[in-house]
């Protein structure tokens, strides 16, 4: 059970590195599928295991100058989602107060999940063909950066395919140039959301040693996926991010009926 936890969050960060979605969107719906244990937990577990990824790859990024950082817009933007992040943890705690089962909160997730992959894979598809923009205004950045926070938070996920049509779309970013900037995101809204937990005292009861190899397989995976980042092509990364799409909304959809 521990090594299928620690294999979960290293493969899931490894992809999380290469394509810049932080690796829980894939984490949380996968193990949220054994029932082993609650959503909360797993969120938590999630969050902090994206949290150890994303400050290897962004390290390693920045280390190598394989890709920069656009500061002036992912800043405000990783300010905005830290921001959001907050605001979706108190209505997750919130709609998870009120909810007669956890199970409901669980259906909740897998459900508005599904929706956004599903949006994302179809801009993914049809990207080549929708004129983008370049967002330069820092009050929108932010307000964008608030909407990414949210649903991460909200979701559990810790970052996730959104960022990077959000990026593509309001920012023009290729695809590489979006992964490094989703991470730098990810890496900011991780930090203080992790916070916000310490402070409120929310903790989930769980069992150490999950912590402990998730987070070492974050550290892990992010390495791996550093590296294989820096030499894979743009393509090659766009089809692994669209099968991984794929996968995601069938596990959302066997999650829902699990939770149902």
């Amino acid at each position: 059970m521990y090594f299928a936890f620690f294999l979960v969050s290293f493969l899931a960060s490894i992809v999380g590195a290469i394509c810049g979605i932080g690796g829980g969107v894939i984490m949380k719906p996968l193990l949220d599928a054994t029932g082993i244990l609650s959503v909360s937990a797993i969120s938590f577990l999630s969050g902090c295991t994206v949290l150890s990824m994303a400050v290897v790859s962004v390290g390693s990024s920045m280390r190598n100058k394989t890709v920069c950082v656009k500061f002036a817009v992912t800043l405000p933007l990783a300010i905005g989602s830290a921001v959001g992040g907050i605001m979706g943890k108190v209505i997750f705690q919130e709609i998870k107060n009120r909810a007669a089962a956890e199970n409901t909160v669980g259906l909740i997730q897998a459900a508005l999940l599904l929706l956004i992959t599903l949006i994302t894979f179809i801009y993914t598809l049809k990207k080549d063909k929708v004129h983008t923009l370049r967002l330069k205004n820092i009050p929108v950045c932010v307000s964008v950066g608030i909407l990414l926070g949210f649903f991460s938070a909200f979701l559990g996920i810790g970052g996730g395919p959104i960022n990077l049509m959000i990026l593509s779309y309001f920012f023009s970013m290729d695809t590489k140039e979006a992964a490094a900037n989703s991470l730098f995101v990810i890496l900011v809204s991780q930090v203080f959301s992790l916070i916000q937990t310490l402070l409120s005292g929310r903790i989930p009861e769980l069992e150490g040693m999950f912590l402990l190899l998730m987070v070492a397989g974050g550290i892990l995976g992010g390495k791996a996926g550093s590296r294989i980042n820096r030499n894979i092509k743009a393509e090659h990364v766009n089809r692994l991010f669209e099968g991984l799409m794929a996968v995601i909304m069938v596990i959302c959809i066997y999650n829902m009926y699990r939770f149902r």
